[in-house]
C-alpha cells in the first residue's frame, strides 16, 4: 500500500490537478500529443450537426414509434452497487425497458425538485456501440436502434482517428437527467466525450489512484419487475462471475476518498468535449435534461501504457464486497 501511495504521490507532483482547456479542436499532430501525455484535456468548438438539431421536437419526429432500449432503476444508479433483498451488496444492472423516444422524453426533468419524487429514473444509456460498433468499420454497415439519427453523428471523429490510426470501437448516445448518476469506474478506451445539450460533472481520478477507490468482488444481478410493476433486484445464478467494482458509490461525500486522493473536477458544458484517456476513472453527474455523445477508440498496446495500466488493476489482491465469504474462481460462497 505505501508503493501505490509513493506512487501516487510522485504522480500528482509531477502533474497536479489541473486539466488544460483547447479554444478549438487539435489537430491530428497535437492530439497525439496529448495521447502521449494522457491527461484529460476539455476541448471547446468542437461541433456535430446533432449539437444543432437535436431539439425534443427534431428527435421525437426522426425517431417515431420505434421503440428504443430504455435503462430504469429506483435511485438512478445503473451499473452500481446495491443491496439485495437478501442483505448482500450485488453489482446490479438495470432493467431495460422498450418505449418510444417521444415517451423517454416525456419521463425526463429540467427540475431538480421534481426528480425527489420519483421512485424510477430513466437513462438512454445501452452504450457498446447503439450508434455504431465495430461491425460498421469491417462492413460499411450494421444495425441500430437509432439508425434515423445517423445522419447527425460522424462515424469518426477525424483528427483522433489520424491520430491513433484506427477507427472507433464503438459510438454511443446518452440521454438522461439529473436523475441518473454514473458510479465511479475506468474504460480500457481513449475517450472523445461530447456533451449535445445541457450540462455534465464529471469527477477524474488517474490510474496511479485507484487503490482509493476499494475495489471488491461482488456478485451479479439485474433490476426486474414484480407482479405488482416495482422493480426488484434479482440476482443472478452462481455460475455467472463475480464483478470488479469499486465500493466508493461518491467520491463527493466527506471521507469516502483518503486525505492523500487527488480528484479533478471537470465540468462539459453544452458544446464542450471531454477527451478521457484509457484507463482514468470517473465518476458523472448531470444538471437538467442532458444529451451526449462518445466514440470510444481501442487504447494502443504496444508500449507501456496497457502494460502499466494491467498492472495497476493487478498489484493489490481485490477481496470480496460481502463480509464473510471467500472468493474462488470468481464466485462467492458462505
Amino acid at each position: 500500500m505505501e508503493s501505490l501511495r509513493w506512487l501516487s504521490e510522485e504522480y500528482h507532483d509531477l502533474n497536479g490537478s489541473s486539466f488544460d482547456t483547447l479554444d478549438e479542436p487539435p489537430s491530428a499532430l497535437e492530439f497525439s500529443r496529448i495521447v502521449h501525455v494522457s491527461r484529460p484535456v476539455l476541448i471547446k468548438a468542437f461541433r456535430t450537426p446533432a449539437s444543432e438539431r437535436w431539439t425534443n421536437e427534431y428527435l421525437i419526429d426522426k425517431m417515431g414509434s420505434s421503440q428504443i432500449s430504455i435503462s430504469v432503476t429506483p435511485n438512478g444508479r445503473a451499473d452500481a452497487i446495491a443491496p439485495g433483498l437478501d442483505g448482500k451488496l450485488y453489482f446490479a444492472e438495470p432493467y431495460v425497458q422498450q418505449m418510444s423516444m417521444s415517451s423517454l422524453l416525456s419521463k425526463l426533468s429540467e427540475n431538480p425538485d421534481e426528480l425527489k419524487g420519483q421512485t424510477e429514473t430513466y437513462y438512454l444509456q445501452s452504450q457498446n456501440g447503439n450508434i455504431y460498433t465495430s461491425q460498421f468499420y469491417e462492413d460499411g454497415d450494421a444495425p441500430s436502434e437509432y439508425q434515423p439519427l445517423r445522419i447527425d453523428v460522424p462515424s469518426q471523429v477525424s483528427w483522433c482517428t489520424e491520430a491513433l490510426d484506427r477507427n472507433p470501437d464503438a459510438v454511443n448516445i446518452w440521454i438522461g437527467d439529473g436523475g441518473s448518476v454514473s458510479s465511479i469506474h475506468s474504460d480500457p478506451y481513449e475517450n472523445i466525450y461530447t456533451v449535445v445539450r445541457g450540462v455534465k460533472h464529471f469527477t477524474l481520478l488517474p490510474p496511479t489512484e485507484g487503490w482509493c477507490l476499494e475495489e471488491r468482488m461482488y456478485p451479479h444481478a439485474t433490476y426486474t419487475r414484480s407482479e405488482s410493476g416495482a422493480l426488484i433486484l434479482q440476482p443472478s445464478s452462481l455460475e455467472t462471475p463475480q464483478v470488479r467494482w469499486a465500493s466508493i458509490a461518491d467520491p463527493h461525500l466527506p471521507g469516502n476518498l483518503p486525505r492523500d486522493a487527488h480528484p479533478i473536477h471537470v465540468t462539459v458544458k453544452s458544446g464542450d468535449t471531454l477527451y478521457l484517456p484509457a484507463g482514468w476513472w470517473h465518476h458523472v453527474r448531470q444538471s437538467g435534461i442532458t444529451i451526449a455523445l462518445n466514440w470510444w477508440y481501442d487504447i494502443e498496446m504496444r508500449g507501456m501504457n496497457w502494460v502499466l495500466l494491467s498492472f495497476l488493476r493487478s498489484i493489490k489482491q481485490v477481496p470480496s464486497g460481502n463480509k464473510g465469504h471467500i472468493e474462488r474462481d470468481d464466485e462467492t460462497y458462505d
